[in-house]
């Protein structure tokens, strides 16, 4: 795992200087507290106009692994951000193809690859990763990320250089780089609680989106997808043939994530997949397996009894951690690693569990991608259960929503389950598409509409945010372009990614906008801000491919969640933990919000600093801090995204970031 950067003189007179590298890696120093490397060359009058960057941390070939790295004859040059699992069995493919390695580490797999393949390498690849690989000899520059999008990576077109990053703030390193908030972004953000790519929250920064890559040749630039997921491809097997399947393509994806030359562990919460995860690795390695928790003196939010079953099954060297979270401590460490707002208040747990991790290994294997491969998530249940409703006649339907409505009282509290059904009910009638978003989404238009100033309003003028997922849902497809105001458009409709059914659809939505945007953003900086790196063997793109030929019947059969998950993994897992409901890894932000933060909700929203942006309405803003204060209503997640972004203006847009957090 490391942070890479670097440059690209396109057309412009200033040289490239060592000591702009050098502090675009200094920013990242967490991501790689064990080396660093840089390469300058591309010499043009007399300068030089590449150059590249990376802060390392060591884990496969601690000796000679030293990045960048380079082909036999020193033309072509590597910096990557990621792990490469078959690299051994590759390396053994090139070298009987005559390729000579200096090195044992997998980034020089990457390289030789591409020297034989060029850009076509990437299918030969098997793991996460972002890399910056410079060809001297057609003067390209080639900029790459995994298929799923695990590892980041961003770039800028600014006065004709290329500038990228694993992160932002590496970027906003480079001398008069832009800083501008873009208010598309933000749009979208108070949506989804994320920044969805390509976008990123500054108008001139874009993320490079999973499964694509990057080429400047020529001075000009292009970017291509290369992979996609096919959810029409269904196998027809009998379901204990799917469960042997799933057992042989999940053991291989942990055996390849168990190769590493410094300690290794696992998160784990109690759940299905960490769970299962964990009970392979004791049966591959030998040896007892270092586990990993972290609980919550809250018991609505503690997993740790269930953690302590599995760790007991499969008798695990066992380490768990109850925190109490000084929110207003950490919110700014966790603002400036995010880079840009992020609303997801399970960054929380995660990061302390990533602390208290990276103090006994450096390497942990997690379940990540589980619930999104095998429909885990309760709101799976509810698009089954809105398609019953739908076949009902709309009078019948009418009258039992407002039965149900009326019935059950509104609460304020972040877990009740009367909320979840209320939310439910109301969205029934919305088209299937429409009500998922709802169902998830943070502020709707209604409510953005009484947010927003004229000033936002007129920024974001004909931007539906909600198009983002919609477009997901009618192609299938990520291949996006962004116009000028940032909204994104899709390529022609391609059927190809489309599931045979809604909930198909939905898994695959999910894995393209939510398991890259929040999930993957989570656990990426949580982890390497404590230099940790995180393996996720549910994410191994030929597992995800054979389960994407299931059938989403097996995946939730009539109510089951994970059904078919469950059966492979039936002889392997305890009881309680089999038949146990789903928690879910969050944090009680809305009683956070009325207790220990309500004075610093207030303080930092209602401001004079805040408000004077322009962005929100000071009465809207006011009515919903003390509506939420007051327990009349549940806005927890909405003022957390505005604290979020508030601190983060502060942080990122209203001084410069450098390496003296």
């Amino acid at each position: 795992m490391c942070g890479i950067c670097g440059i690209l003189n396109i057309d412009s007179e200033s040289g490239i200087q060592e000591e702009t590298i050098r502090k675009m890696c200094k920013v990242m120093e967490y991501r790689g507290p064990d080396d660093e490397g840089i390469y300058l060359g591309w010499k043009r009058n007399e300068q030089n106009n590449v150059g590249l960057g990376i802060r390392r941390l060591a884990i496969i070939d601690l000796k000679t692994g030293h990045q960048p790295i380079h082909n036999e004859d020193g033309t072509i040059w590597i910096v990557c951000n990621g792990e490469v699992y078959n690299f051994k069995e590759l390396r053994k493919k090139l070298e009987n193809e005559g390729h000579h390695f200096y090195t044992n580490s997998d980034v020089e797999v990457i390289i030789h690859l591409y020297e034989t393949y060029g850009i076509d390498c990437l299918e030969f690849l098997r793991g996460m990763f972002a890399f910056a690989i410079w060809d001297e000899k057609k003067n390209r520059l080639f900029l790459a990320r995994d298929r799923l999008g695990q590892k980041p990576l961003c770039y800028t077109n600014c006065r004709n250089q290329l500038i990228f990053a694993s992160e932002i703030k590496s970027i906003l390193q480079v001398p008069r780089i832009p800083r501008e908030v873009n208010l598309p972004a933000i749009h979208n953000y108070l949506t989804y609680q994320y920044v969805p790519s390509p976008l990123t929250a500054f108008k001139n920064i874009r993320k490079l989106p999973p499964a694509h890559y990057l080429v400047c040749e020529m001075g000009k630039i292009s970017i291509e997808r290369y992979w996609n997921l096919n959810m029409n491809n269904k196998i027809k097997m009998t379901e204990d043939e799917y469960c042997k399947r799933i057992r042989e393509v999940l053991e291989e994806a942990v055996k390849l994530r168990l190769v590493s030359d410094v300690p290794l562990g696992a998160f784990l919460s109690g759940g299905i997949d960490s769970s299962i995860i964990v009970g392979i690795m004791s049966k591959l390695m030998g040896r007892r397996v270092k586990t990993f928790s972290v609980g919550f003196e809250d018991r609505a939010y503690d997993e740790l009894k269930y953690a302590r079953i599995v760790a007991k099954h499969f008798k695990t060297d066992h380490h768990e951690y109850v925190v109490k979270p000084d929110a207003i401590k950490l919110l700014p460490k966790l603002i400036w690693h995010y880079n840009e707002p992020f609303a997801d208040s399970s960054a929380i747990p995660t990061y302390y569990v990533a602390e208290k991790t990276s103090q006994e290994v450096t390497v942990a294997l997690n379940g990540d991608g589980g619930d999104e491969n095998f429909a885990g998530y309760p709101r799976y249940r509810a698009v089954k259960l809105a398609e019953y409703f739908e076949k009902l006649p709309l009078w019948i339907r009418k009258d039992i929503i407002d039965g149900i409505v009326k019935l059950i009282p509104y609460s304020p509290e972040q877990k009740a389950y009367g909320r979840r059904v209320r939310r439910f009910m109301k969205s029934v009638n919305y088209s299937r598409e429409q009500r998922y978003i709802r169902w998830t989404c943070i502020f709707d238009n209604e409510r953005k509409n009484e947010l927003y100033t004229p000033f936002f309003k007129e920024a974001v003028e004909g931007i539906d945010s909600f198009d983002y997922l919609l477009n997901h849902f009618k192609t299938g497809l990520i291949n996006q372009t962004t116009t000028d105001k940032g909204l994104m458009d899709q390529t022609p409709a391609d059927k190809k990614g489309m599931g045979q059914d809604f909930l198909d659809t939905t898994l695959f939505v999910d894995i393209m906008t939510y398991l890259p945007n929040d999930l993957f953003v989570k656990m990426d900086i949580a982890t390497m801000a404590n230099s940790l790196e995180a393996r996720s063997p549910f994410l191994d793109h030929k597992l995800m491919e054979f389960t994407a030929s299931i059938p989403s019947n097996l995946k939730l059969k009539g109510f089951n969640s994970k059904y078919i998950l469950k059966k492979a993994f039936s002889n392997l897992l305890p009881y309680q933990i089999l038949h146990r409901g789903k928690m879910g890894f969050g944090v009680p932000v809305s009683r956070w919000l009325r207790n220990e933060l309500k004075k610093y909700i207030y303080e930092i929203l209602l401001s004079r600093e805040s408000l004077q942006r322009g962005y929100f309405r000071e009465d809207y803003l006011k009515l919903i801090v003390d509506e939420h204060c007051n327990k009349r209503y549940d806005h927890g997640s909405r003022l957390w995204a505005l604290l979020n972004f508030e601190l983060w203006h502060r942080m990122f847009i209203d001084r410069i970031p450098d390496a003296n957090f």
